[in-house]
């Protein structure tokens, strides 16, 4: 597996000088001051290759702008409303110049209105590092009592309901504020927030979007462009959804297996695959992560490896983001799949062997308190995290494995 880092461009307080102390392989990035809908230009594109490849004094960092994460798919594009079809245009544009950069792998969504979403961006744990965390029942207070969605209470249980009101009864007026930014934070890195009125907005108009609706307009989506991006040579890799079940009445389609096979199925090409993110599709107990790697895998272009763990075993519970060996998920299975999915592919010949991960998120520990890097993305906390995989991976494949242990090595 290829080892690479989520970065957010000069502004990121993770430095390209950070990554390459770090020892990692590659860079996922992306233009996230450019506008949804619009086109990413030859130019903006080659200035991001420039800075990913220069240190701070100037000298070469060794590392490429390996893999886009994310280009992102407009609403207009997931209502099939507005501006949809120019959108349409614009992302097959955009594919064109990153196949003519030399980038080859496209990761994007498709969850409607809110992309990863979170009720506290700095949790603390026992240890006193700070994690993100999805509280169900704080989240169904934001939803009840402070977005006021009509007719939200016929999607949460009583008790939870409960609990929604009386969370909302002890905030103040700044914890309610708190609250309010945490779970319209958007995409990261992003150019724009959503505020209440946005949301509200957006939620009329998806009303009339079901979850059937949702996928076909998905599918549309990639009857247009996956041909390009195969025409190009490009991979294309869909993000699950984050949590993965719907959230405020919305729709979403990219929570499970079976999501995933509808969605690689209706439009059958090499360029059409998945990222499995471990952390998204384990907030759910009933996804098999190491089977789906091992079922799906041919269809994986990309990784994002890191753990949760769940307060609950329901399918819609809370969660928190944990040490990235110290969550519900077992790494060590997953990690053993996607290596026997790359030793597959290197005896079909495939060029694509090496399937690029990435340290998803990470606790903040140590030094990042003071640092305030993008939330969910600090520096000691995800290197602590690729040392584990790292080591994980090392051990995996090593000759002697199979030698003390026949059979486990991938």
């Amino acid at each position: 597996m290829r080892q690479t880092w989520r970065w957010f461009g000069p502004k990121d307080l993770v430095s390209v000088d950070d990554m390459v102390q770090a020892g990692v392989e590659g860079v996922v990035t992306a233009l996230h001051h450019v506008p949804t809908g619009a086109v990413w230009e030859p130019a903006e594109i080659a200035q991001r290759q420039t800075e990913v490849a220069t240190r701070k004094d100037g000298s070469p960092s060794g590392l490429k702008w390996e893999v886009v994460e994310s280009l992102p798919v407009s609403e207009d594009i997931k209502k099939q409303k507005g501006e949809w079809r120019a959108h349409y245009a614009a992302y097959k544009k955009s594919l064109e110049h990153l196949a003519e950069a030399g980038i080859e792998t496209i990761c994007y969504n498709f969850m409607p209105v809110l992309d990863w979403t979170r009720t506290d961006l700095a949790w603390r744990v026992t240890s006193g590092a700070t994690c993100m965390r999805f509280d169900y029942s704080v989240f169904a207070a934001f939803d009840l009592f402070i977005l006021e969605r009509r007719g939200a209470e016929k999607d949460y249980p009583e008790e939870i309901v409960e609990q929604a009101r009386a969370h909302h009864a002890a905030m103040n007026d700044a914890e309610r504020e708190a609250l309010t930014k945490n779970v319209v934070f958007g995409l990261p890195g992003a150019a724009t927030n959503l505020s209440l009125a946005d949301v509200r907005d957006h939620l009329a108009e998806y009303e009339s979007v079901s979850h059937e609706q949702l996928r076909r307009n998905f599918i549309d989506f990639l009857s247009e462009v996956v041909p390009v991006a195969e025409r190009l040579g490009l991979r294309m890799c869909c993000h699950p959804d984050d949590p993965p079940f719907d959230l405020l009445g919305l729709p979403r389609v990219m929570s499970t297996e079976s999501d995933y096979r509808q969605i690689i199925e209706a439009v059958n090409s090499p360029a059409n695959g998945i990222t499995l993110c471990t952390g998204s599709l384990g907030a759910r107990p009933d996804n098999d992560l190491a089977g789906m790697m091992d079922r799906l895998g041919d269809k994986v272009h990309f990784m994002h490896l890191r753990n949760v763990k769940r307060d609950t075993g329901d399918i819609r519970g809370s969660f928190y983001e944990a040490e990235h060996l110290g969550g519900d998920s077992d790494m060590v299975a997953v990690m053993a799949a996607a290596l026997r999915e790359e030793k597959r592919r290197r005896a079909a010949g495939r060029s694509d062997w090496s399937i690029p991960m990435r340290p998803d998120h990470g606790q903040n520990i140590l030094d990042d308190h003071t640092r305030n890097a993008q939330p969910g993305y600090p520096a000691i906390g995800r290197l602590k995290g690729l040392a584990e995989l790292r080591g994980i991976m090392t051990a995996l494949s090593h000759p002697m494995l199979d030698r003390i242990a026949p059979g486990i090595a991938p």
